[in-house]
Parts: C-alpha cells; structure tokens; sequence
C-alpha cells in the first residue's frame, strides 16, 4: 500500500472521529429545545466532552512515545461514536454529561496515536501529508452539524443512536492501514528513528498559541448558533449554516495552509492567519445581515490555515516525543478551550450573548504576538518509532 493511500484512510477515519467533536455544539440548540437548558448548562455539556480528553491526550501521547498502539485507532473511533449516540437517550444531565465525556476520552486516544502513524506513513512529507491528514479531521467538522440536523432534527434527540454509524465506517477505514504497519514492522521497513534536539520553550510557546486559538473557536462553535439565530432570524436552520460555514473553511484552510508554508514558511503563515481572523471575529459581531456569513468563512480560513501547520510545528520542536507532541497541540491545547465555554456562558447569561463573545476577539491577537516569537524549524524531522515495539499489543 502507497504511503498516500495510507493517508487517504486515515484522512477518511480522521473524518469519522471528528464527527463527534462537531457533534457536541450541533446538538446544543436540540437541547436548549427539547430539555430547556441555559446557557451555563450547555457550556456544561461542552465542557464534559473537553475536560477529560483535555488530561488524557496527552498521557495517551506519552504512551504512544513508548508503546506503539495503533489498534487505539479503531477502538478510540467506536467510543467516540457510542458515547454521542447515548447522550440524546433519557433526560439525566448527569448521564448526559457522562456519555459526553465518554466520547471526549475516546477522541483523546485517537489523535496523538493516529497523529503519529500520520506522520509514519507520509514517509517524510512533512506537513504536506499531515495538511491532508487534517483536512479529513476538518471535513468531519463540516458535516457534524448537517448529520445532526438530519437525524435529530428529524426525530429529536432519541435518534442520536443512529449517529454510531461513522464511528462504524471510521473503524473500517483503519484497519488496512493496521495491517500495512504490521506488515511493515514485519519485514523491517518502518520508520527509522532519528530524534532531533528538542527545543522546548518554543513548544510551551506554540502550546500557549494554540490554546487561544482553541478558546475563540470553541467558543464560536458552542454559541455561533445561537448567536446567528439571534441575530438574523431564520430559526435553526441559519445557526446550522453558520457552523457549517464554520467548520467547512477547514477543509480550504487546512490544505492551503501547507501550500503556503511550502513558500514563506509555516510560522509566518500561521501568524498572519491569526490577525485575519482577529479581524474576521470582529466583523461576526458588527457586520449586520447576511455579510456576517462572510466574516464566518474569513474566521474559519484564519483559524484552520495553521491547524495542521500547528501540529507539524509541534512534532519538530519535540522530535523525541512526537505522541506527546501531537497530544499537546492536537488534544490538550485544543480542549482546554472547553474550559472558557462555562465562561461565556455565565457571561452571557448575565449580560448578552453579544457581549459575551467579544472577548474572543483577543485571542487571535495573543495567538499571533505569541508566533513572532518562535523560530522557524530547519525542516521537518523523520517519524521516531517508540523504541520497543516488541511489548506492543497485536495489531488484529
């Protein structure tokens, strides 16, 4: 099998996984519908699904630097999946609140594994292969809230069973690329380790960088809904074209993202996507009228555009702990954005939902100071393989 079809699975898969990421904010104008939770209270539900996939990323991460354990791939994906389809059954918040983080814990011990196979089969494409590794992550995104509306918009929160199917598909899409690895491992063609110097404090600075970047986006996917509702109208249907707006300017973002790194360089395309989008989140608060979909695609390419750079940047400056790396930038980091959603939550129970988002214009700015601090890497770094494969478990 061709390293890029191995990256066109995994891609697919990626895409599966992602799926319930998306979910979690689709599904918050259902319950606000059908429960009547407040504002506080979805946050809550958002948080569940960030909090314990926030710590467990990276401890999976450290795992997988020592331990290769790509059957966490398809094992990951299917809890992933039950968890969202069990969170529409009953009417306990508790139980709810339970199945999310359920799905949380099984996205977290996708990412840093499937991050580091990625990075194994593109066999030293460097960024190229993860841009399109990310873009099926995006991809995933994008569809969540059109898969949501359409069966639970449907038949209401008790159809979210039905919502296991990806995880199904996404299962399906690893195995070939498991049993390439074995047959790899088998004939000793895997990747060569040959760990760089690790250069840490640019690593906490990136990490730093990513974080707000995770604050703005995950607050924009818990409220833009909402917030568009609010605003123009329309009823469910126009917040649900504002998140696949959203979310569908990854797939363009994510691929023309290593485009331009191929020219200038990924840390000065990261920075300067983070100052369109500083702009971007201001025009969603001010623009009025159907334009404010337009300043949702400029903050969706500004916020994607480094997502797979990001990763890539991560994995070089921690050569050594690429599973850590990618644990940090692609779980840790990212979830701890849940952690400000109770925030603008409570804000905007208190004030306005307006009001309550116009903090996140600052993010970006924070995330593109932070960038002109770091060092551009001489170039990307060969995979590491964890150093005893032997103790691993089976591949079947």
């Amino acid at each position: 099998m061709s390293g890029r079809t191995s990256i066109t699975l995994l891609s697919l898969g990626h895409s599966c996984v992602d799926v319930y990421q998306g979910a979690v904010a689709a599904l918050v104008p259902f319950l606000v519908a059908e429960r009547g939770y407040g504002y506080a209270a979805v946050s809550g539900v958002v948080l569940a699904a960030s909090l314990l996939s926030s710590v467990a990323q990276p401890l999976f991460g450290a795992v997988t630097d020592r331990w290769p354990l790509p059957w966490l791939l398809p094992v990951s994906t299917l809890l992933g999946g039950a968890g969202i389809a069990l969170c529409g059954l009953g009417d306990s918040y508790g139980l709810t609140l339970a199945w999310v983080a359920l799905s949380g814990v099984g996205v977290a011990a996708y990412h840093p594994e499937s991050a580091r196979v990625a990075r194994a089969v593109a066999r030293g494409s460097g960024h190229r292969g993860m841009a399109w590794f990310s873009l099926g992550g995006n991809l995933g995104f994008a569809a969540a809230p059109l898969l949501v509306a359409a069966v639970v918009g449907l038949g209401g929160l008790r159809l979210t069973p039905l919502l296991l199917l990806p995880a199904l598909a996404g299962a399906a899409q690893c195995l070939p690329v498991l049993r390439e690895l074995a047959r790899q491992r088998a004939a000793g063609a895997g990747p060569v380790s040959r760990p760089g110097r690790d250069d840490r404090a640019a690593f906490v600075r990136l990490s730093l960088a990513v974080v707000c970047r995770s604050i703005v986006f995950t607050g924009l996917s818990t409220f833009l809904s909402l917030y568009v509702t609010q605003r123009l109208g329309g009823g469910p249907a126009a917040g649900t074209a504002a998140l696949v707006v959203l979310y569908a300017g990854g797939a363009v973002g994510s691929v023309l993202g290593g485009a331009l790194a191929e020219r200038w360089g990924r840390v000065a395309v990261a920075g300067w996507s983070y100052l369109v989008a500083a702009v971007a989140v201001a025009g969603v608060l001010v623009v009025p009228g159907p334009a404010l979909y337009l300043c949702v695609a400029l903050t969706s390419a500004g916020l994607y555009v480094p997502f797979s750079l990001q990763v890539t940047l991560g994995q070089d400056y921690l050569p050594s702990r690429i599973g850590t790396a990618s644990g940090i930038t692609l779980g840790l980091t990212v979830s701890i954005g849940g952690l400000a959603s109770p925030l603008i939550g409570g804000l905007a129970d208190a004030t306005s939902l307006r009001t309550a988002l116009v903090p996140l214009v600052a993010m970006p700015l924070l995330s593109w100071a932070l960038f002109r601090t770091l060092p551009e890497p001489a170039g990307p770094v060969e995979p590491v393989e964890p150093s005893e494969p032997e103790v691993a478990p089976a591949e079947s």
